[in-house]
């Protein structure tokens, strides 16, 4: 009788990720012999060591260790090779493979927000490379709002418009994206107030990567009458692609997605 593959998430914090219900719920209705768990990790650099440590058959990482996962890969495909930010590993024969799936799964979640041409992202980390540059690479016009301007010099190297709170024009984006982990465990806005509401009041659309919680952000957005969305259909989107890796291409995207959103009811 065959064993069942382990699989976990990676990060700190990492209680509240609702990726173990999503990805044990699509095994067991998928009849995969799989387990899902989480792993909370300190040291990112001990990530590789951990994965073969708890003999995982493949992971999801989250904030903040994605770009310590790209360094850990033996190989790293698509276009998670272009960014330097893997966000999900494979254990394929004893060698480490990463992808990124956080871009997808963002284009995903935005389908119903219409006619945006002008993006502005808050962030500099892992999950902002994935998103900036997924979504220039769609003909969009993107700008990099974070609080240090060191960390903006990937993306001004990659020639994105790049911001910090000194500089920040207080001008109109279509959509303003949290990519920052500010609202996940306080109630802290990713920017500060004097410039995130002008800038949203300006603003079409809103997105946070954070889930599970209206965060302060997305309060604001609420109160600004800004049609806004959470990191759900990011998280489910990313799930789905990642999921489709875990399983080999055993069932069909569609497969994958028709259960896992069921997974978002409990």
């Amino acid at each position: 009788m065959k064993t069942k593959e382990l699989f976990a998430i990676f990060g700190n914090p990492v209680k509240h990720s609702r990726s173990p219900l999503m990805h044990n719920y699509v095994f067991k209705k998928l009849h995969f012999k799989g387990c899902y768990t989480r792993i909370h990790l300190l040291d990112g650099a001990k990530l590789k060591e951990t994965f073969f440590a708890q003999k995982l058959s493949g992971a999801n990482v989250t904030v903040p260790h994605k770009e310590d996962a790209f360094k850990a890969c033996d190989e790293v495909r698509g276009f998670a090779k272009d960014i330097g930010v893997v966000n999900t590993l494979i254990n394929e024969n004893g060698r480490l493979i990463g992808y990124n799936t956080d871009a997808d799964g963002f284009l995903f979640a935005i389908e119903e927000f219409k006619n945006i041409q002008k993006v502005l992202i808050i962030g500099a980390g892992g999950t902002a490379k994935a998103l900036s540059m997924k979504l220039k690479s769609s003909g969009l016009e993107v700008s990099v709002l974070n609080r240090s301007k060191p960390n903006l010099e990937y993306f001004k190297n990659s020639g994105f418009e790049t911001f910090s709170w000194e500089d920040c024009p207080l001008c109109h984006y279509d959509l303003i994206v949290n990519t920052t982990s500010a609202g996940l465990s306080d109630e802290n806005y990713p920017a500060p107030l004097e410039i995130l509401r002008p800038l949203l009041e300006k603003s079409s659309f809103a997105a946070d990567a954070i889930y599970g919680k209206v965060t302060p952000f997305l309060k604001l957005c609420k109160d600004l009458n800004i049609t806004y969305k959470d990191g759900a259909d990011m998280l489910l989107g990313q799930g789905v692609l990642a999921n489709n890796y875990f399983t080999k291409g055993r069932y069909t995207l569609e497969e994958i997605k028709e259960e896992m959103k069921k997974s978002f009811s409990f």
